[in-house]
């Protein structure tokens, strides 16, 4: 089966410890978390890592395509896999995320990327997930960027919401169990109310391990709310 493995792991710039300056240590966990999910998905042996994550709009990208933190405070460009004259400053934040993460586990397997617009319908994300996993050729490890709810608290971005806890527990539970059935339930309205930003990257996920036609099992390895945001770090592999 060439889709071997699955990570699942946010995006928040507060990863990149330069960007995170004196609130680098409260997020040493969720950095080592996610590096865990990396790295395990590695072990897997993929020749290959397709990054999927939430964009404007559903689109494919060159694999010398990057992106900047430059607009979070930090003047650097991060490359997705080749360096060439062909390559643009594209990549959404969420995919920027994942190809330092990608960097930080010094692998030099090919890598190529995918954004699903954030508010594509569970239906059209499930579809594009099925296209990834039928064209994953050769060995393929699916690393999936995406944050939980921005909700959590009078402080959060998108200040508080009662249902936003049980919206994240919900998913930690889907992740945890390699539940794909409840991924594909997730209310896009809900999703959008509580700034779900994982919540169409997930459905991919979904899509794509439903479509390779074997059970799969799940690990939550980190689920927490700093700054009113959830957090959510998964590692998927065919049961």
């Amino acid at each position: 089966m060439p889709l071997v493995a699955a990570a699942v792991c946010p995006h928040p710039p507060l990863l990149v410890p330069e960007l995170a300056g004196a609130a680098a240590p409260e997020l040493a966990d969720l950095r080592a978390a996610c590096d865990a999910a990396v790295t395990g998905l590695l072990d897997h042996a993929p020749e290959q890592v397709l990054l999927v994550g939430g964009g404007p709009e559903t689109t494919r990208f060159s694999t010398a395509d990057y992106g900047s933190l430059r607009g979070y405070g930090l003047d650097r460009y991060v490359q997705l896999w080749k360096v060439n004259c062909a390559g643009g400053g594209r990549l959404p934040l969420s995919l920027t995320i994942g190809a330092w993460l990608l960097h930080r586990a010094r692998t030099g397997l090919p890598r190529f990327a995918e954004a699903v617009a954030v508010d594509a319908a569970p239906d059209r994300c499930a579809a594009l997930g099925a296209e990834l996993a039928a064209r994953a050729e050769p060995r393929t490890a699916l690393l999936v960027l995406g944050d939980g709810t921005a909700c959590r608290g009078t402080g959060a971005p998108g200040y508080d919401d009662p249902g936003a806890q049980p919206y994240d527990e919900g998913v930690a539970a889907a992740l945890a169990g390699a539940d794909s059935d409840a991924l594909l339930d997730l209310d896009p309205a809900l999703s959008t109310r509580l700034k779900a930003a994982g919540r169409a990257p997930w459905q991919v996920l979904a899509g794509a391990v439903r479509a390779t036609g074997v059970p799969w099992r799940g690990e939550l390895r980190h689920h927490t709310a700093p700054y009113g945001v959830g957090y959510l770090v998964a590692s998927w592999e065919p049961a």
